[in-house]
C-alpha cells in the first residue's frame, strides 16, 4: 500500500508539472523547421496625430532649404519667424485630424494611410511637378513610434521603437518578459482605429498567434498582460485577509475603549 501511495503521489506531481509547463511555455505547438505564415503586407501607415520629420535634399542645398524651413514663434516680436532646419533641430510635423500635413511651399498634403516611402514619393513628385527641384530626395521618419506594455510584465511602461516593425514577442522582451503570473493565453492589444479602440486577444502559447493582425504592433498600441488564475486568487486572498485584519483591529480598539470608559 505504501508503494502504491508513492506511485499515485508521483503521478500527481508529474501531471501538475506538465500542466504548469503548458501554461507558461510559448509556441508549444510550433514544429521545428515548420514554415509559419505571417500577416500579409504588414507595414506601418500614417495615422492622424502622428509626428513625423521630413527632410528634402538635393545637389544644391540652397534649393532644398526652403522645404526644410521650421516655423517658430517669436515672443518679443509677437510674430512668426522662419529658420532653416538642421540635423540637430529637424522640423516636426503633426498629421492633422483631417489627415493632412502642412509643408513649406507645398502647402497641405494628404498622408493618412500612406507608408513613409509612399509619402516621400508623393512629396518628391510634387516638388518635381512644381518645377522647384529637378532631382529631389525626400526622407520621412516617424518621431513618436512607441508602444505601451502594462500588466504582468517585469518592466511595464512606454517604449520608443526605432524601426518600422516590432512583434508582440519583441514588445514583451522590451518589457523584461512576462512574470510567472502572466496569462500567456490572454494577452490583449488595444489599437485605435477610426476613432475607436479595438481589442484583439492573442494566445502566445500557440503558433496561431503569428496569424493575428496584432502579431505586429502599430504606433501607440497598448499591450495588456492579464494575471493568471493563480495571481487573481492570491489577490482575493490578500484582499480578504486585509479586510478581516482591519475588522479585528477595529474591534480590539473599540473593546479597549469600552473597557477604559467603564472601568
Amino acid at each position: 500500500m505504501a508503494y502504491l501511495r508513492l506511485v499515485i503521489v508521483g503521478i500527481a506531481v508529474l501531471c501538475g508539472a506538465c500542466n504548469a509547463q503548458r501554461s507558461v511555455v510559448y509556441l508549444q505547438d510550433a514544429e521545428d523547421g515548420a514554415a509559419v505564415e505571417l500577416p500579409d503586407e504588414y507595414i506601418i501607415r500614417l495615422k492622424p496625430h502622428d509626428n513625423i520629420t521630413i527632410v528634402v535634399s538635393c545637389k544644391d542645398p540652397e534649393l532644398a532649404a526652403p522645404f526644410n524651413a521650421a516655423t517658430t514663434y517669436s515672443v518679443l516680436a509677437g510674430g512668426t519667424t522662419t529658420t532653416s532646419a538642421t540635423a540637430s533641430a529637424l522640423q516636426v510635423l503633426t498629421v492633422g485630424s483631417d489627415g493632412t500635413i502642412a509643408m513649406p511651399i507645398l502647402g497641405k498634403i494628404e498622408c493618412v494611410g500612406l507608408t513613409r516611402e509612399e509619402l516621400a514619393d508623393l512629396i518628391e513628385r510634387k516638388i518635381r511637378e512644381g518645377g522647384y527641384i529637378t532631382e529631389p530626395s525626400v526622407n520621412v521618419r516617424l518621431c513618436d513610434h512607441a508602444i505601451s506594455v502594462v500588466g504582468e510584465v517585469m518592466r511595464p511602461g512606454r517604449y520608443a521603437i526605432g524601426k518600422d516593425k516590432i512583434s508582440i514577442l519583441e514588445a514583451l522582451a522590451l518589457a523584461g518578459d512576462m512574470t510567472i503570473y502572466g496569462a500567456r493565453d490572454n494577452i490583449a492589444v488595444v489599437r485605435e482605429c477610426g476613432g475607436k479602440n479595438i481589442v484583439t486577444r492573442l494566445d502566445i502559447r500557440s503558433a496561431e498567434c503569428f496569424a493575428s493582425p496584432c502579431y505586429y504592433l502599430e504606433q501607440n498600441d497598448i499591450v495588456i498582460v492579464s494575471p493568471n488564475k493563480s495571481r487573481a486568487a492570491t489577490a482575493r486572498i490578500n484582499q480578504n485577509r486585509s479586510f478581516w485584519v482591519s475588522i479585528a483591529s477595529t474591534a480590539i480598539s473599540l473593546a479597549t475603549l469600552l473597557i477604559t470608559i467603564f472601568r
